[in-house]
């Protein structure tokens, strides 16, 4: 009979799995990748490395598990901010929010942009980018069927939008000097690509 968790043992070590992400999205943010080895961020939890080997085979997988915490938590933000005001605007929120949390995070949003990492974590950043697309997609298909911006297929224009936008922002990332114009030129070019008015 195989063995099975108590309910207590179980819920220490989903916070212990809690506590290891947590630790390596801290490092992630610091130091990218590079940083997260499977000893750094069982040093950074509390825990010894042998204990990260109960929760992720290796370094891949938790490179993978920690892209999709992190990217979950950027889509979420995204689409929230996207609920609210006029049709255009919806549009507008999607680039204004994954502009402006990146450029609060620049390490992070490096990392999950455009750092080299494993060839999982690269997968990984085309579902994700298939969600921003999605986002994006829906709010501009709205603005489209009530005539406020002009014919046109949603989701080419978002793909487009997400590449451009994440492309425009690796140089700042890697700069680590982003111009406070950078968010307003993103909107402003979003608006011409759309057919707004800008």
């Amino acid at each position: 009979m195989p063995y099975r968790r108590t309910p207590a043992v179980q819920a220490r070590m989903d916070a212990q799995r809690a506590s290891v992400l947590n630790a390596a999205i801290e490092l992630l943010a610091e130091q990218g990748y590079a940083g997260c080895s499977m000893a750094a961020v069982a040093a950074k939890a509390g825990i010894a490395t042998g204990s990260m080997y109960q929760h992720f085979e290796n370094k891949a997988e938790l490179a993978v598990e920690l892209f999709r915490t992190v990217c979950a938590r950027e889509v979420a933000a995204v689409v929230e901010a996207s609920q609210e005001g006029e049709l255009v605007d919806r549009v507008v929120a999607v680039i204004e929010t994954f502009a402006g949390r990146a450029l609060k995070a620049p390490r992070l949003a490096y990392a999950l942009l455009a750092e080299p990492a494993d060839p999982a974590v690269d997968a990984q950043r085309l579902i994700f980018r298939r969600a921003f697309r999605d986002v994006f997609a829906e709010r501009i298909a709205e603005a489209v069927g009530q005539g406020v911006l002009p014919p046109q297929d949603p989701q080419l224009t978002a793909a487009a939008l997400v590449g451009a936008g994440a492309e425009a922002l690796v140089g700042p990332l890697v700069d680590g000097a982003a111009s406070p114009d950078t968010v307003p030129a993103l909107v402003q070019f979003t608006l011409r690509a759309l057919g707004g008015s800008a």
